[in-house]
């Protein structure tokens, strides 16, 4: 079995594990860690800020290799907003991003959708969606609900 499968079939948990995973990989620039996070299927995609849609394993993994080979992506979770069911999960993530700038390094703000399946193999991505990044994170939503008298 590769490396990869191997990772992937020790990946266990709640669609939280892989999405923590993921980042975990991203941080650390770590290829296969980050590639055993998502699904083995022909229709996993990815969008990256700005970018096209990426479909299937090969070109996720393709688009990735390029980002590292300029480091490690330090992108952290800020705030998670999560929808789940038995078998699908879908989480808005406000990701805060470091980057290095000739002034020094600053942060910007991503806002991400991550979509999880659970598989015979346990939780895995089958979907990101990045929106281009911002100066300023977004006001925090008024997490008290709205009720109609």
């Amino acid at each position: 079995m590769p490396k990869s499968q191997l990772r992937a079939a020790a990946l266990a948990g709640t669609a939280d594990d892989v999405e923590a995973a993921f980042y975990e990989a991203l941080q650390r620039g770590d290829i296969d860690a980050l590639m055993a996070c998502w699904a083995d299927e022909d229709e996993v995609f990815c969008v990256h800020p700005g970018g096209p849609r990426l479909v299937g394993s090969s070109a996720i993994r393709a688009a990735f290799e390029q980002m590292f080979a300029n480091g490690a992506i330090h992108a952290t979770p800020a705030h998670v907003r999560r929808v789940e069911s038995l078998a699908s999960a879908v989480h808005n993530v406000l990701e805060r991003i470091e980057v290095l700038t000739a002034e020094g390094p600053r942060h910007a703000f991503v806002l991400a959708t991550n979509v999880y399946h659970k598989t015979a193999l346990g939780w895995r991505m089958v979907a990101h969606h990045a929106s281009p990044g911002m100066v300023h994170a977004p006001d925090a939503p008024d997490e008290t609900p709205q009720i109609l008298h």
